[in-house]
């Protein structure tokens, strides 16, 4: 695939706890971020994007969750694709990926043309990130599973290009709902993940004038709806400021160029 006419564009796949793969395409760089997919089923939907394994340049990992790295090692097998993570998180993924295949990041790195940043996330899993990717001129922050953003990495997404961020619970779904209360404290701890108002008052602080979209994920099966987390999102008036888009666990985004 020719990619020297494309500026950023990106597609969530799949997004939740039965699974998690997102592509971004750049200029002549292409990633996959997660690969909590099967790989026939990221090999189809590449093919209906006009796409090859070939055309990308690597994958980036969050965190070890099941959700988020199931389909990893079959990727690898089938490709000569390399994974691209902090050394750190290398211990909790060395059953699923041959330590030849990893190249270590720093919190700040280039593949190719584009430009990383690691955010570090606070999640109950042995190490997790998120990542600010920048490419002539644009930029997409992907933040999932995490209980909060430490001011730090928050200051560093303020008004990128778009945001991929969590919206997993709607607080009183969670509290009134069939989970376990071990379970509904995992979720609402700092190691836990992001609700639709904590969200929605992160993106009030971080939107900017160069902001056009933002992809609520990771939404709970069980906890939340598509219409609470818009809800929180008014609120606020962040359907006012962009482009809102609700990713889903079964249903692929449209293409979004950035």
């Amino acid at each position: 695939m020719q990619c020297n006419s494309i500026k950023m564009k990106f597609k969530v796949l799949a997004s939740g706890s039965k699974g998690n793969c997102t592509i971004v395409l750049c200029n002549n760089t292409n990633l996959i971020i997660d690969m909590g997919i099967s790989y026939l089923t990221l090999k189809r939907s590449l093919e209906e994007n006009s796409l090859s394994f070939s055309d990308f340049s690597g994958v980036l990992i969050t965190h070890c969750h099941n959700d988020h790295i199931k389909g990893l090692t079959s990727l690898l097998k089938h490709t000569k694709l390399n994974v691209f993570i902090p050394k750190e998180m290398y211990e909790s993924l060395k059953e699923y990926v041959e330590l030849e295949r990893c190249i270590f990041v720093d919190d700040k790195f280039n593949i190719n043309d584009v430009s990383i940043e690691l955010i570090h996330t606070s999640h109950d899993a042995p190490y997790s990130v998120g990542y600010i990717i920048e490419n002539l001129g644009k930029s997409l922050v992907y933040v999932t599973d995490t209980g909060y953003i430490n001011r730090k990495y928050l200051n560093k997404m303020i008004d990128k290009s778009a945001y991929i961020i969590e919206s997993n619970h709607d607080e009183i779904m969670l509290m009134d709902g069939p989970y376990p209360r071990f379970l509904k404290d995992r979720v609402i701890s700092d190691e836990g993940h992001l609700s639709n108002k904590t969200t929605a008052k992160y993106l009030k602080k971080i939107i900017g004038k160069s902001t056009k979209n933002v992809v609520l994920a990771h939404l709970s099966e069980k906890n939340n709806t598509e219409e609470k987390a818009l809800e929180a999102m008014k609120e606020e008036n962040i359907d006012k400021l962009v482009t809102i888009t609700i990713a889903k666990q079964y249903e692929e985004t449209i293409m979004i160029e950035v």
